[in-house]
Parts: structure tokens; C-alpha cells; sequence
């Protein structure tokens, strides 16, 4: 039946640019596919193919694949022959691996789409497709985002909603361009502080993770939408610091030194760190006392800012104040009045 439909298209040659052969009960690919080298756009959802055969591989011109809603247990490896591809639909089948030799002639892809799959983990050989704008992998079985997938740096959409993922990389900073991050239901308990690097981002949704506090510099990003509702967010509860002083290492005491002298424009430290690779590295990793502004290293307090946020974005109807990481240097800045900082209690 399918060969029948199939038949005119085939008459016009090299003059067919689309074939719609959605819903067709297809368990394999139509005989003499592979002839039509002229087709830009290939509809082949709602069918029952498990695999493409080889004739695929002839349509070096298409760029929109759709093969949503059929039984392929992988993503087929012969894809990577279709070097002109721009879209490609994979969603509603039964998909648990992706080749990574399937990535070699994808480069041209533009948006790619895995939703209602049964994927446990993304190859880090992902990180070839280096046009990618837009990748939605909902309703998955995702554990992880490896590393190697913020190398997307053209990435303006990512969809992860409905997963297992329990952590989002640092490196997720690198996403310059990233517009829209739904992360909706998943087990995330923190996120990562290159979150807050994020200047593009205008919409994101953690709603119903793990999520206790929003990480520092979250306030500053002009987000239009936040959706963080069914989360177990920090209340705004008054909490007495429990000692007065701090007991430093020597290490600790010795950075904040440096750091001070820095900040004062020493240029004779200045030089000699200029040296020093190893105390560079070490002092790469210091943060500012949210209250004195003052330099530290890896000792300090964690305390909550709540912030009001409705009145610039669009947020979660239950949302009143966001819980945002906020860390100072000392008991002696905990303790000073009027900073309008919680801190967290231990249980």
C-alpha cells in the first residue's frame, strides 16, 4: 500500500521536496526511498518501524526528519549519512541508546527531539552536534547531564522535565545563550552557582525537585518566568548564631590576607602570585563576605536572603519571597544588625 502512495512521488524525482507518510502502518521503509535525493522534508510518524534500512542513507538533502511514535529501541546509526538534517523528531518510542558514531554527520542540526523515551544517560560525543539551538529530552529516565553537553553553545532551549536527574554540572555556565531551562520534576537538591552566569536566561522551571535554596546571584538574572512550586524552599525563620568567634586555619587566615592586600593594589603580592600558578589556582576559588564585602577562601557562613521577586517576573502563584544562598565571612558579620540575612538552621 505504502509502495502504491509512494509511486508519484517517485515519478516527480528529484522535484519532490516533502513526502508525508504519516500513520501508514509501515513496519519498514518504502522500496526506492533511496532514489528520491532531492527530499528536504521526510514525515514517517505514527508508524511501527524498529530500524531504517540503508536506502536512508541516500537523502543526503533532508533537513526535517520525523519519526515520532514508532518502536525504535535506539536512535538508528544510518542518520549520521543525512549531513544536510536540521530537525529531527524522535519522540514516543522506546528509545534506550543513542550510538555515539551517530553524532559524526549531524552537524547541521538545528533542534532535536527525544521526549516520552526510555533513555538512562546522553553520550558525551553529543557535544560534536555544535549547532544544536534547542534539545527536549522530557519524560525520560535521565540520572545526568554529562559535562560534555554544556559544549552546546549555540543552545537556546533545553526541556528536561519528567526525568531522575539529581544534579545539574557547574559547567552548565558555558550555556551563554541558553533562553528557556525547564527542569521541572526531576530529584534536583542543588543547583549549581554558574546558574547565576547565565545572563540570557529568561525562563526557568525547577518545580517539584528537592530544591531548598536558590543558589548566590539569582536575583540578579532578568528572568520574565520562575516556576519553583512543589519545592521544600527555606522558610523565613529568625535563627541566633550559635558562638561568637570564628577559629581560623592558618590557610585560611593567609588567603584572607592576600586577598586583602589585593584588593588594596599591593603590587609587589600582586607580582609574585603573577608567578605562582599554584596560589592562583587556590585563590581562583574565593568569594565575597555578603556583608563586609571582604575576601575569603572556604570558611565561611551560610545564610538565606529572601527576595521579592513577584514584582519583576512571572512566578509560581505560591511563591512570596525566594530563598537565595547568601554566604558572609564570620559570626562577627552574622551578628551585625539590620543585614535583613537568615540563618540556616540544623536540625
Amino acid at each position: 500500500m505504502a509502495e502504491r502512495q509512494l509511486l508519484p512521488a517517485l515519478r516527480g524525482g528529484r522535484g519532490t521536496r516533502s513526502l508525508l507518510l504519516t500513520a501508514r502502518g509501515l513496519s519498514h521503509l518504502p522500496r526506492g526511498l533511496g532514489n528520491m535525493n532531492g527530499l528536504e522534508g521526510l514525515s514517517l510518524r505514527g508508524n511501527r518501524l524498529r530500524r531504517l534500512s540503508q536506502e536512508v542513507e541516500a537523502l543526503s538533502r533532508l533537513k526535517v526528519l520525523n519519526l515520532g511514535n514508532n518502536n525504535l529501541d535506539e536512535v538508528p546509526e544510518q542518520l549520521k549519512y543525512l549531513i544536510s538534517l536540521q530537525k529531527l523528531h524522535l519522540f514516543g518510542n522506546k528509545i534506550n541508546r543513542i550510538p555515539s558514531s551517530v553524532f559524526d554527520g549531524l552537524q547541521n542540526l538545528v533542534l532535536l527531539n527525544l521526549n516520552n523515551n526510555q533513555l538512562t544517560c546522553l553520550p558525551p560525543e553529543i557535544q560534536r552536534l555544535k549547532n544544536l539551538e534547542c534539545v527536549s529530552l522530557d519524560n525520560n529516565q535521565l540520572r545526568s547531564i554529562p559535562k560534555e553537553f554544556c559544549c552546546l553553545r549555540k543552545l537556546r532551549e533545553l526541556h528536561l522535565s519528567h526525568n531522575s536527574v539529581i544534579a545539574i554540572p557547574e559547567e552548565i555556565k558555558y550555556l551563554t545563550k541558553l533562553k528557556i531551562l525547564i527542569l521541572s520534576r526531576n530529584q534536583i537538591e542543588d543547583l549549581p552557582d554558574g546558574l547565576s552566569k547565565m545572563k540570557r536566561l529568561r525562563v526557568l522551571d525547577v518545580a517539584g525537585n528537592n530544591i531548598q535554596i536558590f543558589p548566590t546571584g539569582i536575583e540578579s538574572l532578568e528572568l520574565e518566568e520562575l516556576y519553583c512550586e512543589d519545592n521544600p524552599l527555606f522558610e523565613k525563620k529568625p535563627v541566633s548564631a550559635v558562638q561568637e568567634e570564628d577559629i581560623l586555619t592558618l590557610k585560611e587566615l593567609t588567603a584572607r590576607f592576600i586577598l586583602t592586600q589585593l584588593e588594596n593594589k599591593n603590587m609587589y603580592l600582586h607580582t609574585a602570585i603573577k608567578n605562582n600558578l599554584e596560589v592562583q589556582t587556590i585563590l581562583s576559588h574565593n568569594r565575597k563576605c555578603a556583608q563586609c564585602g571582604r575576601g575569603f577562601l572556604s570558611m565561611w557562613l551560610e545564610c538565606v536572603q529572601f527576595v521579592d521577586v513577584k514584582q519583576r517576573m512571572k512566578t509560581s502563584r505560591n511563591l512570596e519571597l525566594l530563598p537565595v544562598r547568601t554566604l558572609l565571612c564570620s559570626y562577627n558579620c552574622f551578628n551585625h544588625r539590620d543585614h535583613g540575612l537568615f540563618g540556616i538552621a540544623v536540625p
